[in-house]
């Protein structure tokens, strides 16, 4: 099954990327967190028993899994003469601008990680001072620094699948990131979609080199000619802009309509998955913070070019137009104040669709999944202690690389 096909958020899944949680999280520190993106410290022994819970449940329901790390090995392996291209990039992007630095950390990471698998692990886990044996004699920054400084940081929000890329019907966005410490994971996609033989010849929608940033977990394919994309602290008007023309202007894609959904800018309606999300062909579970008016805008190609047109409404006018039926929003645990923010905190609204009505969803968000399973929605519960740590549900963990139509 080469290329991608992603015309929906509910129709049956058959091919999924994770990253299983890797060795990145162990480099976590108090200090670090804010600047990682992380509220707190997971467990990696029981983060990484819950991801393979996740990935067992997904594949019990027929889904292939396949692994972002697996992917990028696989593109190294097929093209040996990528290792040192794509090791020199990668020491660049994340921040080395010393040649001397360039180079130790080149070698460090060449002549020690002989296989290609181990070395994108390395890579996402990070390089710390004291795994180099500098010859500190020489530079004034290697006194001066703490021995348990990481020379390269880690990327522990990889498991978050979702936000590096997008696939828009049998096309992908690869994204610029919002936080500086998110865009080196980008690079991954980069060598998938050039150089894999499954992805190489995908459409490519988005550049991860592109001046704006876009990200994800703000993509929805509503069906084929309707994608919505939220205006949020992580996607600018001038990405959806210039996604917009590009899809557009792609012959082979389906999509005529794109929806900018305006939403509040804030932690807990990060991404526009965490205001709503499809579950069935006629129900979306929803941030109950979301229930007032909307401002819509509603771009359509026209010649060249682009046509806006601003548009408002509930949730519930603006989702009907476009499903073309009456539908039902479930407020993320049915909307009692207090257990929906501890709920939305811990993404009880960010479920993964696997099959019309049928969701997977996190164990402890357990009034949202009882309301879920009274309007007949199938809720398979995987354990997520540790994993919710990170602030992202089974959504955010998985990027749906074929859906049947």
């Amino acid at each position: 099954m080469a290329g991608v096909n992603v015309k929906s958020e509910i129709k049956p899944l058959k091919k999924v990327l994770l990253h299983r949680p890797g060795k990145e999280l162990l480099n976590l520190t108090p200090n670090t967190l804010e600047e990682l993106l992380f509220d707190d410290i997971p467990f990696l022994k029981v983060a990484q028993a819950e991801h393979d819970a996740f990935a067992q449940a997904l594949r019990d329901n027929g889904v292939e899994v396949v692994y972002l790390e697996n992917l990028m090995a696989e593109v190294l392996d097929a093209n040996p003469a990528l290792r040192e291209q794509f090791l020199k990039q990668f020491i660049e992007e994340a921040g080395i601008r010393t040649e001397r630095y360039q180079k130790i950390l080149f070698d460090y990471l060449n002549d020690n990680y002989k296989t290609n698998i181990d070395l994108v692990l390395k890579c996402m886990e990070g390089v710390n001072l004291t795994e180099l044996h500098t010859d500190k004699s020489n530079s004034l920054v290697d006194l001066v620094s703490e021995s348990s400084k990481m020379v390269i940081a880690p990327m522990p929000n990889l498991y978050f699948t979702r936000d590096p890329f997008a696939m828009i019907g049998n096309g992908v966005s690869i994204n610029r990131m919002y936080a500086v410490t998110r865009n080196r994971e980008t690079i991954f996609a980069e060598y998938i979609f050039t150089h894999h033989p499954d992805f190489k010849d995908v459409p490519q929608y988005y550049s991860r080199y592109s001046a704006f940033h876009i990200e994800g977990g703000d993509i929805l394919n509503i069906n084929e000619h309707t994608l919505a994309i939220g205006i949020s602290q992580r996607t600018e008007p001038d990405a959806i802009d210039e996604i917009a023309h590009n899809i557009f202007k792609d012959e082979t894609s389906p999509v005529d309509t794109i929806l900018a959904f305006n939403i509040p800018n804030n932690r807990a309606m990060m991404h526009l998955d965490t205001v709503f999300t499809q579950i069935d062909v006629d129900k979306f579970t929803i941030h109950p913070g979301i229930m007032g008016p909307l401002t819509v805008f509603e771009i359509t190609p026209e010649g060249e070019g682009i046509k806006v047109k601003e548009t408002s409404g509930t949730l519930e006018e603006v989702l009907e137009k476009y499903v073309g039926m009456p539908v039902t929003l479930i407020p993320c645990a049915g909307g009692d104040r207090i257990a929906a923010e501890r709920e939305q905190w811990n993404d009880g609204s960010n479920t993964l669709c696997i099959a019309p009505g049928r969701v997977v969803v996190y164990e402890r968000n357990d009034v949202t999944n009882a309301l879920l399973r009274k309007n007949n929605i199938d809720a398979i519960e995987i354990p997520s202690a540790e994993l919710s740590r990170g602030r992202g549900g089974p959504r955010c963990m998985s990027m749906p690389i074929w859906r049947e139509d």
